[in-house]
């Protein structure tokens, strides 16, 4: 396949070109919609039949951590907008620079992301033969937990046994939250890493000035990948950290 310059031989012009490409981007997050759609889905499902264990182990995650996630995605939807409009309107110097500080906040999220899991796994709360959602509560200093939590958290949880029936039903229930809470944002995650790969190779293209007003479609289209992963975290953060916070 020829190409003079950046246009492609199947092309006849630059803008045909782009807008093939756009059409094909938005065409791939479609099925991401439908993708993640059926997760939701699924949440949304169990989290109305299993109403009070769902609210209880969203409690167990730290809010604080998935807010800082919201805010450092904000920050990196706005220097990849800035990178896109850099390229835009021909300004290359500053290219590099805002898809850089986008890579660092995206690192920084799945740094924050890592340390959520490392929590997980001292609390029990990673699915499997190891879960339960009673280590906390029945070793004391475990968890981290300040005396006032610690009395707050184990009142809660046998309340919320006696109502739900006992503890197999509290912990088989909580699993489900906590495969959803790991699968949606495990898969997240994963597109993050997908994203980071995707901005090394806008980096080291845009040090070569490769990208001009006349040709940006990578950054526009990568801009757009970016800016679907961080929509799909707006979601995720009130469904699964923020339920029946008080």
């Amino acid at each position: 396949m020829h190409r003079t310059g950046e246009l492609y031989g199947q092309f006849q012009t630059m803008e045909q070109q782009k807008d093939s490409a756009t059409l094909g981007m938005w065409i791939f997050l479609s099925t991401e919609i439908l993708f993640f759609g059926g997760l939701f889905l699924t949440y949304t499902i169990n989290r109305h039949a299993y109403a009070d264990v769902f609210a209880f182990a969203s409690r167990t995650i730290t809010v604080s951590w998935g807010f800082a996630n919201t805010l450092v995605l904000i920050g990196s939807s706005v220097t990849m907008a800035m990178s896109v409009w850099s390229a835009q309107v021909g300004k290359k110097k500053l290219i590099p620079l805002f898809l850089i500080l986008t890579l660092i906040l995206g690192s920084v999220f799945l740094f924050i992301k890592g340390i959520e899991y490392h929590d997980k796994y001292v609390e029990h709360h990673i699915p499997g033969w190891n879960f339960d959602m009673y280590y906390c509560t029945s070793h004391a200093g475990a968890c981290g937990l300040s005396p006032e939590d610690f009395a707050k958290e184990k009142a809660e949880l046998k309340e919320l046994t006696e109502k739900v029936g006992g503890e197999t039903a509290v912990n088989a229930n909580a699993q489900l939250f906590f495969s959803l809470y790991f699968g949606m944002t495990g898969l997240h995650a994963l597109h993050m890493i997908v994203g980071a790969g995707l901005l090394l190779y806008l980096i080291l293209t845009s040090l070569k000035g490769r990208y001009t007003p006349e040709y940006n479609t990578p950054v526009d289209n990568i801009g757009l990948y970016w800016h679907f992963v961080d929509i799909v975290w707006i979601y995720l953060f009130p469904l699964l950290y923020l339920i029946d916070r008080h």
